[in-house]
């Protein structure tokens, strides 16, 4: 089953609008815990515009006390990201091309120009115990590089998906990333996915692209949370996760 993890960035970005811890972050993390979210994940930026280092430790402590769920980094590693991997030693590192001034991520590596540069920062993460996944658009031909430079997953780049969801094009780019998961199984890489994905895309892109063994969703999430809490949006994911993998299933 598909495990969820839950971005809190945007809790972060609407808590930093005011000098006062309000939202918290780590009360989020602690309702999206307790209604069954699989893992955290945090991107911290070098602006700060959302979390902050603070808020990385903080998470990093809560997660002690749930051995279970996954703590997931991130962020441009060319930038600040490993002096937090070095801190904290998540579960995992998603490292992500993202230039200093991206308002958020928008494409994935390309590995042909960054992969050497990607490689040692790869043997780091490993060094401090984290599983690395790259954010890679869906490009078969990419999978096997990723796997050669070191790296355990890939995070498939969804935002193309999601805006063709529901249109004529929805077929064709559902075909673009099965393909290119098949093409990450092969070469020896676990799957995960994210960008947009939403309670009305998730089940559809779940049932068509094999193995992905986690999501991560925070803009959506958080968004639907303020119709229907935090909580309760945990499970109505997890429910849409569920979905995708029922026998009878459209």
């Amino acid at each position: 089953m598909t495990h969820l993890s839950v971005n809190l960035n945007r809790v972060a970005l609407l808590r930093n609008s005011r000098p006062l811890d309000i939202p918290s972050v780590v009360h989020a993390a602690t309702l999206a815990l307790e209604a069954g979210a699989d893992g955290i994940t945090l991107h911290p930026r070098p602006d700060q515009r959302h979390v902050r280092p603070a808020d990385v430790r903080d998470i990093a402590a809560l997660l002690r006390r749930w051995p279970a769920a996954e703590y997931n980094l991130e962020g441009n590693p060319l930038h600040q990201l490993m002096e937090h991997v070095v801190a904290v030693r998540p579960n995992q590192c998603t490292f992500v091309p993202d230039a200093a001034d991206a308002a958020t991520s928008d494409h994935g590596w390309d590995l042909e120009r960054d992969g050497e540069r990607l490689r040692p920062l790869i043997a780091q993460a490993h060094d401090c115990g984290a599983r690395v996944s790259l954010f890679l658009d869906p490009v078969p031909g990419a999978m096997a590089h990723a796997r050669a430079l070191g790296a355990d997953r890939v995070e498939l780049y969804t935002e193309p998906y999601a805006r063709a969801h529901g249109g004529p094009q929805q077929a064709e780019y559902l075909g673009r990333y099965r393909v290119a998961a098949e093409a990450a199984l092969r070469a020896g890489l676990e799957v995960n996915a994210g960008h947009d994905l939403n309670l009305r895309n998730l089940a559809d892109f779940l049932r068509a692209v094999p193995g992905v063994r986690e999501v991560s969703i925070g803009h959506a999430l958080i968004g639907d949370a303020l119709e229907f809490g935090l909580g309760q949006t945990v499970r109505m994911y997890q429910a849409e996760i569920r979905r995708a993998y029922a026998k009878d299933a459209a």
